[in-house]
């Protein structure tokens, strides 16, 4: 394999060895993520910016750099010996590179779209429907407790009425519920 490199144009070459280094580490990549790893675990990058925001990932990552290198040097030895200009070859090559970026970073951005957030929080229990589950004293002399589904999981939370006492079983209306999970309800 040396020996064919060895007698490649210097260009090629340099492609050629981008291109192996390039798909090896993507390949190692393929492969840990795939078996639950991740390619950057363990690594920080000594990099000072601010790219936070709406994005929900980082444009400038080491996957995103071995995407535009396997697009550039894969397409720079394809086109080799097509494209007599080294520039007009380096400047398609590098759309290519990019465009392989990009369509990385479109995936990415689909599979987070997937995700879903199932956080749990007290303010979305009101105007719920509950179902009492053990009764609840009338006029805030006490605490039961009400059964809620939020987001397909069902929460036992404690609630108080300022009204009459409600039995257990009745369905009851939410009415406020503070950050503590204690919750206001009415028949």
């Amino acid at each position: 394999m040396l020996e064919y490199l060895n007698q490649l144009e210097p260009n090629l070459r340099a492609l050629w060895y981008v291109a192996i280094v390039v798909t090896l580490i993507f390949l190692v990549q393929t492969i840990m993520t795939f078996f639950g790893g991740d390619a950057t675990d363990g690594t920080e990058a000594d990099f000072d910016s601010n790219l936070e925001g709406d994005m929900p990932f980082q444009l400038f990552t080491f996957r995103n750099l071995i995407n535009f290198l396997l697009g550039f040097a894969w397409s720079g030895i394809t086109f080799y010996h097509q494209i007599a200009s080294i520039w007009l070859l380096v400047s398609i090559s590098f759309l290519i590179g990019v465009v392989f970026m990009l369509v990385f970073v479109f995936i990415l951005i689909q599979v987070n779209k997937l995700a879903e957030d199932n956080t749990f929080a007290y303010k979305e229990t009101e105007g719920k429907t509950a179902e009492v589950y053990l009764k609840i004293p009338s006029n805030k002399s006490g605490k039961g407790k009400v059964l809620i589904s939020i987001k397909g999981s069902t929460h036992e939370l404690e609630a108080y009425t300022e009204g009459d006492a409600i039995e257990t079983g009745t369905l009851v209306t939410v009415i406020n519920a503070d950050e503590s999970g204690l919750l206001l309800v009415k028949k």
